[in-house]
């Protein structure tokens, strides 16, 4: 029978491996210090309501500054002078321009042949020739009826001058007894006569100077009458070459070539190159605070130029206003009519304010609430927003300089008074 080994093992005492201790305590360890070190993130998170990241938020410090109130719109260039030119009278136009060509102020560009216009023309200068040889003729009666007049008045001082010889031979043959008496009575009455012919004479003399005088100046006055309706004729055949009012350039043909047109149609227009403006359309939540005057800045490929708002329309239409930007003394080189151009009007300027950049924030808030960031929390503020501009917005309540707030949307914050935040 063989006996087992039961007799000869010896149980062992299990001897300890320091290396696992080692690892293990350096672990506790790790953990300890890591606990102490997120003991204030885990209180912040505790106390906050929500978190958020920070790299997702846009975040802007409030500053002291100056805050233009300005709205930035695109525009068009439009021509300030663009004159239509119409035909004045209902005729067959033939044009002497294409659209696009250059021309000088007083340049012919079109012209109305109007056949019933000259007719009527040569029929009433016709009439003024006939006027004027009228008032000839009547000049020339005037001095042969003066000069007739002026003989009879010279005739009746001649009678008179004879008469008073023959009274005074027969009165002086009365006194010697030579004549009779009746004699010397017929020759005084004979006197009377001539006397009396002559004073008729020369107040006829006064009158027919008055009457002939009359005439002729009526007979002048239908020729002058007749002269101003052949000018006025004349200006409108004149008229019906059509000029340019503007040194500029063609712009639309209306009518086609050899068209026949009715008056007053138009027929071609021309644009004043040397008067350009900018044409925009402002919001109509702007219309209240637009004014003329008002300065502006366009902005060109080759850089800004100065402007100023010099027309607003007075109504509002599809939601928007239209308006006029003159250029300053400079302007860009090479407009064309109908380029689009930015434009930034100014409208006004408020110094010395406490402002932010402007984000969606003040629309997310309706403009009363903001978050502030003070440390790793951005805690709901009460604000009041004043002016905006397109870059920034004022505050005139709630936050002081320097401090730093949540200027992108805070939707996701859903109203809460704390979010912690997490980078």
């Amino acid at each position: 029978m063989i006996r087992d080994t039961s007799a000869q093992d010896r149980r062992l005492a299990p001897q300890k491996d320091r290396r696992k201790l080692l690892v293990w305590g350096g672990l506790g360890a790790a953990v300890l210090v890591a606990g102490l070190l997120a003991m204030p993130t885990v209180a912040r998170l505790m106390s906050a309501d929500s978190s958020a990241s920070s790299a997702r938020l846009r975040i802007a410090e409030v500053k002291r500054g100056t805050l233009v109130r300005d709205v930035s719109v695109q525009g068009k260039v439009v021509a300030a002078v663009s004159p239509t030119l119409y035909a004045r009278s209902a005729g067959t136009v033939t044009l002497q321009v294409q659209a696009g060509d250059k021309v000088k102020k007083g340049d012919v560009l079109a012209e109305v042949e109007s056949p019933e216009l000259a007719n009527k023309l040569k029929q009433e200068q016709a009439t003024l020739d006939s006027l004027a040889i009228e008032v000839e003729r009547a000049a020339i009666d005037n001095r042969k009826n003066a000069a007739a007049s002026q003989m009879a008045l010279e005739q009746a001082v001649i009678d008179r001058e004879t008469a008073e010889r023959e009274v005074e031979r027969n009165q002086k043959a009365y006194e010697m007894g030579a004549q009779a008496e009746m004699t010397v009575l017929r020759a005084k009455d004979a006197l009377a006569k001539a006397r009396l012919a002559e004073v008729n004479a020369r107040n006829n003399i006064g009158l027919d100077r008055d009457s002939l005088a009359f005439e002729l100046k009526t007979k002048r006055f239908a020729l002058d009458r007749q002269r101003l309706l052949v000018d006025d004729l004349v200006r409108q055949v004149d008229e019906l070459k059509l000029r340019s009012p503007v040194d500029g350039q063609v712009g639309q043909l209306i009518v086609q070539q050899r068209a026949n047109v009715a008056a007053s149609a138009p027929v071609l227009t021309v644009i004043d190159l040397s008067a350009l403006e900018i044409e925009v359309q402002v919001p109509e939540v702007f219309a209240h605070d637009l004014g003329v005057g008002m300065a502006a800045e366009i902005q060109d490929a080759s850089g800004k130029y100065a402007g100023e708002v010099s027309a607003i329309s007075p109504e509002v239409i599809d939601g928007q206003v239209t308006g006029r930007v003159r250029f300053g003394d400079a302007k860009p080189a090479g407009l064309r009519q109908n380029q689009r151009l930015t434009t930034r009007i100014l409208m006004d300027e408020h110094p010395d304010v406490l402002m932010v950049e402007r984000g969606p924030f003040v629309d997310t808030g309706a403009g009363r609430i903001a978050y502030v960031v003070r440390g790793n929390v951005a805690e709901r503020t009460p604000i009041q927003v004043g002016a905006t501009s397109l870059n920034a917005v004022e505050i005139v309540s709630g936050v002081k300089e320097g401090d730093r707030v949540v200027i992108s949307g805070t939707d996701e914050f859903k109203g809460v008074q704390r979010v912690a935040l997490s980078r």
